[in-house]
């Protein structure tokens, strides 16, 4: 592309000049996702215009979500947001499956703690009864998509724990090697901005807006075996459901 004239007969804004370049440039996939945006200095040069006006440029795109600042690293297009549909009891891995997109994990820690009220509700124990509980990072396709906490009944932690959680979806581990079905869970949902402990988990910055989800998974006979706070990095995905009209 030329580079830009520093006036407009039609009176746009020569950030929004740039802006409109780079995002048609991401929009037909000369700037594919994952990709690294070009430096300041390149862009300067590019289209001669100055500092100013080229970070401008760049937090319009980043509004937008069509690029994301990683820290230390730069500026990169991001991928498309994900569509999650929340009509079925379904895992992170079984969802990121269904949209085509490669599952991983990254265990942070676990260990045992003493179940707050929250906790110990959502259980159905005592409050200051040890509790198994489970950090994790899950990407799709290399990116971190939520940074979970996964809280067990200690019995059913021990055994979860002893397993390759890198690897193992817990879900699984539960159904098909513990024999205990999930059948149902209790979902709520919020918006809620990143604290320093999920934004360095995540890669994002503090104060940018997630989606905290609180679930609940119940085996047979109502057993509560599964309580997980989901930190979903906004910028990355939606959720999408279908409800039925209330009969009157």
């Amino acid at each position: 592309m030329s580079a830009m004239t520093l006036t407009d007969t039609n009176g746009t804004p020569l950030y929004a000049q740039i802006e409109a370049a780079l995002a048609a440039e991401i929009s037909s996939g000369q700037l594919a996702a994952g990709v690294q945006l070009p430096s300041e200095e390149r862009l300067i040069a590019r289209f001669h215009m100055s500092r100013t006006t080229i970070r401008k440029a760049i937090d319009n795109l980043v509004a937008r979500g069509l690029v994301e600042i990683r820290r230390g690293k730069g500026t990169f297009v991001t991928h498309p947001k994900i569509t999650q549909a929340l009509t079925e009891l379904t895992g992170f891995a079984e969802d990121m499956v269904v949209l085509g997109r490669h599952p991983t994990s990254r265990l942070l820690d676990k260990r045992i703690v003493t179940a707050d009220e929250k906790i110990a509700q959502a259980l159905q124990i005592p409050v200051g009864t040890q509790v198994y509980r489970i950090e994790r990072v899950r990407l799709a396709d290399g990116i971190p998509m939520s940074f979970d906490e996964t809280y067990l009944p200690l019995e059913i932690g021990d055994k979860v724990v002893s397993n390759n959680l890198d690897v193992e979806p817990i879900f699984d581990l539960l159904e098909n090697k513990y024999a205990l079905p999930l059948v149902e869970a209790s979902y709520q949902l919020e918006a809620v901005i990143a604290d320093l402990h999920v934004a360095q988990a995540l890669n994002i910055a503090i104060g940018a807006p997630i989606f905290l989800i609180e679930r609940t998974s119940y085996s047979t006979g109502e057993r509560p075996v599964d309580y997980e706070k989901l930190y979903y990095r906004g910028d990355s995905i939606r959720f999408a459901t279908r409800l039925s009209r209330r009969s009157r």
